[in-house]
């Protein structure tokens, strides 16, 4: 039975989103001979019964496939607004462009709004995980994630050598409001000396016997060779240090952002001064071309939620295990915590190992 199938990006934008649509469209039309419809802004396209045709050749020009090197999304994406205010209109929306089934990419914010939205619709529902934080639960590994943490490295490449020039301590401060895996990631990667996580307290003085620590060690070598520098990669998410709760330059933090309250507060603790520089990273870790192991990822998703929606095995999200791609019920993923790193993990043992502060034992 043929069907039209539409498709959708929800939330923020991360490389690899196109990656999924250009799977979609060549399985479901050369496989299945579907007609794909893209949704354009998610939800909103819903609300107002926008569609756009899809076809294998739509976006090549002269052989050329743009999609895989593609960041961004070409579908647009809405990740603000009260969705559920219009559920009425969007439901009915789905009925007036006559779907069969919908893939909807997203974070677990967005996945949990289209998942209400499809109970209350009866929708045909397949969903793919996509963050760069990669804090979807059940899934190793999330669309997004991998190129953000190259984003990263090459941005900590890059400093680590005006670092080094100017004796300066250099504090990246990257996304991760609630899990740390971009920074611990990206932090091991790019050699960072010092990682903080939401998912581990750290103190002040840890960090300032840390990099008392760097240069004592440098100190005592015999070539005369000083290290006075260092690189301290900073999740958004990290609370206020433990001996700080209650000072009064903690009210700030929220109002400076993590890297430049760790700045202050490092800047002087010591017996001699640290020149530190804060780079806030930003909306740049959602750039970019989407890395070889994100396209890979996309494409095996984008494969695999067509196949879904040919054997009728709907409202299940996508995740990637053990180098394979499984599904779970779209209801256990959004009712279960996200994807928080293991304080006791191999990573964080691995930190540790190569000498890298990465705060107090828990």
């Amino acid at each position: 039975m043929k069907k039209r199938i539409g498709i959708l990006t929800s939330g923020g934008d991360c490389p690899g989103l196109n990656c999924v649509i250009r799977a979609v469209v060549s399985h479901a039309i050369q496989t299945y001979d579907w007609e794909v419809v893209g949704i354009p802004y998610a939800t909103q396209g819903l609300l107002e019964r926008k569609t756009v045709p899809l076809g294998i050749h739509s976006w090549n020009l002269h052989g050329i496939d743009p999609l895989l090197n593609m960041g961004g999304t070409i579908l647009g994406t809405i990740n603000q607004g009260d969705t559920l205010a219009h559920a009425d209109e969007i439901l009915s929306g789905y009925e007036a462009i006559a779907l069969d089934a919908l893939i909807a990419i997203g974070g677990d914010g967005s996945l949990n709004i289209i998942h209400q939205l499809a109970v209350l619709g009866n929708w045909h529902l397949v969903a793919i995980p996509k963050t760069i934080d990669n804090d979807v639960a059940f899934t190793e590994r999330s669309i997004g994630f991998d190129t953000a943490v190259n984003t990263i490295v090459d941005a900590i490449n890059r400093l680590t050598f005006t670092a080094a020039s100017h004796d300066r301590v250099m504090i990246i401060e990257v996304m991760g409001r609630t899990a740390g895996h971009l920074a611990l990631y990206s932090g091991i990667a790019g050699g960072a000396d010092v990682i903080l996580i939401p998912e581990v307290p750290y103190s002040i003085q840890g960090i300032c016997n840390h990099l008392g620590e760097l240069r004592h060690g440098c100190d005592s070598q015999s070539d005369g060779w000083y290290r006075k520098f260092a690189i301290i990669v900073v999740a958004e998410g990290v609370s206020v240090s433990a001996e700080d709760t209650n000072s009064a330059s903690s009210c700030m933090i929220d109002k400076c952002g993590k890297g430049q309250y760790i700045a202050e507060k490092i800047a002087n603790c010591s017996n001699y001064l640290i020149n530190t520089r804060v780079s806030v990273l930003g909306h740049i870790q959602r750039g970019g071309i989407p890395s070889a192991l994100d396209r890979l990822t996309a494409t095996m998703f984008g494969k695999v939620a067509v196949d879904l929606i040919a054997q009728e095995q709907y409202n299940k999200m996508l995740a990637w295990q053990n180098g394979k791609v499984v599904t779970f019920p779209i209801e256990d993923v959004i009712n279960h915590n996200p994807s928080l790193v293991d304080p006791h993990g191999d990573l964080i043992q691995t930190a540790k190992c190569l000498g890298i502060y990465i705060g107090e034992e828990v």
